[in-house]
């Protein structure tokens, strides 16, 4: 065997052992890394707050939401949407009058379906072409975001927001209760932005209500049979209790 030859069959082989087994611990790595930056910046930015008495403000919220499942392969479409939920509590950190940066931790429930229309492999097993394939999926979430809002008139302000979301898969499903761990991506991250109102109900405490859409960064499936990019997009209405 030639210098070069085994040269390109030491890479080749690094890349496959090292790469294509690992890419869960690399997603992982990226969630953990993603996370601690925003822990970081808004703790940071909480105790920078904390010295010149910015506001704290948190909020418990259950919001329903439609989603679905868009594919860049032409070979695979999407086909229908799932309802789900977010909920959990949200803090925002008050750096300026109506001005705030945005986080929380919730547990959301989403998911979408898809179509291939060719023939393929699902966990391991062929399928014939244009068969379908839930995909229920349940993340931890953990965003961060801007937050902008009015000033109250008569009991009621209004706000907008925008931001990145990163999730952490903890469950899947394939709507008939059997586990598709291994044809998902443990992490997936997206895009944010939205507005609504909240109305005084009485001290510090308001009713939130709004609508947010996210749009999906990153491939949420993992079939090896296709080259595509499969993105999660969700419409959430959002409601929740400030306090």
């Amino acid at each position: 065997m030639s210098k070069n030859t085994k040269k390109n069959f030491d890479i080749k082989y690094y890349y496959y052992f090292c790469g294509h087994k690992n890419i869960k611990n690399i997603n992982m790595k990226r969630f953990f890394l993603f996370t601690l930056i925003m822990l970081f910046v808004t703790i940071t930015s909480f105790a920078q707050g904390g010295k010149n008495g910015s506001e704290y403000r948190f909020a418990f919220v259950l919001s329903p939401q439609v989603s679905w499942i868009s594919s860049d392969n032409d070979k695979i479409e999407s086909n229908g949407s799932l309802f789900g939920y977010n909920f959990g509590v949200e803090a925002d950190k008050f750096f300026a009058e109506n001005y705030a940066i945005s986080t929380g931790l919730t547990i959301n429930t989403t998911g979408g379906k898809l179509k291939y229309k060719q023939a393929g492999k699902f966990k391991g097993d062929d399928f014939e072409p244009n068969s379908d394939f839930e995909y229920r999926l349940k993340y931890i979430r953990v965003p961060l975001g801007l937050k902008l809002q009015t000033n109250d008139f008569q009991r009621m302000g209004f706000y907008g927001i925008f931001g990145l979301s990163g999730l952490f898969r903890i469950k899947t499903n394939n709507g008939s209760g059997k586990n598709i761990d291994s044809e998902t991506n443990i992490f997936n991250l997206d895009y944010h932005f939205g507005g609504g109102a909240r109305v005084s109900v009485g001290g510090d405490s308001y009713i939130k209500f709004g609508i947010v859409y996210n749009q999906g960064i990153t491939d949420v499936t993992d079939n090896k049979t296709f080259d595509d990019k499969a993105v999660l997009n969700r419409l959430v209405f959002n409601l929740g209790v400030i306090f």
